[in-house]
């Protein structure tokens, strides 16, 4: 295909599509399949898959104009983890056959995908994981235990990362994979979390099969693949394009505006210290976003998700002291396995509790610190346990 012109009219080339498929009228699906086929998903991706190679900031023009005419969109929020973490992955290091095979029904929603990285015994060091997979012809033989995996009910693939070579220094033994949550021997499990709910899941893996075609990137090379899906994780969870004063600072306002009598000098110097820190984080999220659409996510996702995880546990931890005696209530303690987190879709009570986690998840702050003072701040390493390999050989 030939090079797209970077000055394309997209407001023309959505409304000649809007016309051949009136959102009023086409099917959902139907509807996603041709957006996806047209190049109008990523605008930034290859034509063929998704996209028309076009410049990652104009995505905002196309999104304006399908919402504008009430188009359906594919429901970002069900599968985070396949459109912030699977999809570039993919698209970086996966063969033509992947892109084709999964990225569009990734896109449009028909497949829902998981992250099977962390395990019990290793936790924040993923090159620690001890899943196993064993070569047996074109197949690979899974056999191990995940946890803390969100949205493994509902999902039909999973980003998986095992060891394929014990006998090589930790980050090196490492492969990565696509699984077919599917296959019968996984065994997905809930964990219920503080809320009353089960978003997370522990995944037995038993002697699950793994085509060989299913490998991302070569064996062995494990740790680079996951290192590239991880940026993109850290920017995905905690720089997330959203409009001014929205999210959990937009609840908190919303508080504070409704409850007068309520209101404290010491509470509004809070509030406003918080707004700025909120504006500042979310203005940084989005040239993170720039960065990560044109393939460049870097270790800076790593500060912007540490800044992400704080200002939520310290924003709805304000909004309860602003409720006062009401701040006590809890709505619902129901089990129930949601499809998605909806922070700002719940009470106060929901975002307190579910904010705790997100110091934890995509990386847990203390971690993320130190990968912020050595891969962006350029501070001395700590000791590693791998001392016959060089740092800089483990980054490759």
């Amino acid at each position: 295909m030939g090079e797209v012109d970077p000055g394309v009219d997209l407001a023309a080339v959505v409304e000649r599509f809007l016309a051949e498929h009136d959102p009023a009228t086409t099917d959902r699906l139907e509807f996603l399949r041709a957006r996806y086929d047209a190049g109008l998903a990523w605008v930034w991706f290859p034509e063929g898959h998704g996209g028309l190679g076009l410049p990652a900031a104009r995505q905002s023009e196309v999104d304006a104009a399908f919402a504008a005419a009430g188009a359906p969109d594919n429901a970002p929020r069900r599968n985070v983890i396949g459109l912030g973490m699977a999809a570039p992955t993919i698209l970086a290091f996966g063969t033509e056959e992947q892109k084709r095979r999964f990225l569009r029904p990734l896109w449009t929603g028909e497949e829902i995908w998981c992250q099977l990285f962390s395990e019990p015994g290793a936790g924040s060091d993923l090159a620690n994981l001890a899943t196993r997979a064993v070569r047996d012809g074109d197949e690979w033989i899974v056999n191990g235990q995940k946890v803390w995996t969100s949205s493994a009910h509902n999902a039909r693939f999973a980003i998986l990362v095992a060891r394929t070579d014990p006998d090589k220094p930790k980050h090196a033994g490492l492969t990565y994979f696509v699984c077919d949550m599917t296959d019968p021997g996984v065994d997905v499990r809930p964990l219920r979390q503080i809320t009353g709910e089960a978003e997370f899941n522990e995944v037995f893996l038993t002697d699950v099969r793994i085509p060989d075609a299913y490998r991302i990137g070569e064996v062995g090379q494990g740790w680079r693949v996951a290192t590239a899906t991880l940026n993109n994780e850290r920017v995905a969870i905690g720089g997330r394009a959203a409009p001014r004063e929205s999210g959990m600072i937009g609840k908190v306002v919303e508080a504070w505006r409704s409850l007068p009598e309520k209101r404290t000098p010491e509470l509004h110097d809070r509030l406003l210290r918080l707004w700025v820190e909120a504006e500042v984080a979310r203005l940084t999220g989005i040239r993170l976003r720039q960065k990560l659409a044109q393939g460049q996510p870097g270790p800076e996702g790593a500060a912007t998700k540490v800044t992400f995880a704080r200002i939520n546990q310290q924003l709805s931890a304000l909004e309860l002291e602003l409720r006062g005696e009401d701040g006590l209530r809890y709505s619902d303690w129901t089990m129930v396995r949601p499809e998605q987190v909806d922070m700002t879709g719940r009470d106060h009570g929901y975002r307190y509790l579910r904010a705790k986690g997100n110091s934890i998840e995509g990386g847990t702050s203390e971690v993320l610190r130190n990968i912020v003072a050595e891969r962006v701040l350029g501070l001395p390493p700590e000791p590693r346990v791998d001392k016959d390999v060089p740092w800089k050989e483990l980054q490759r």
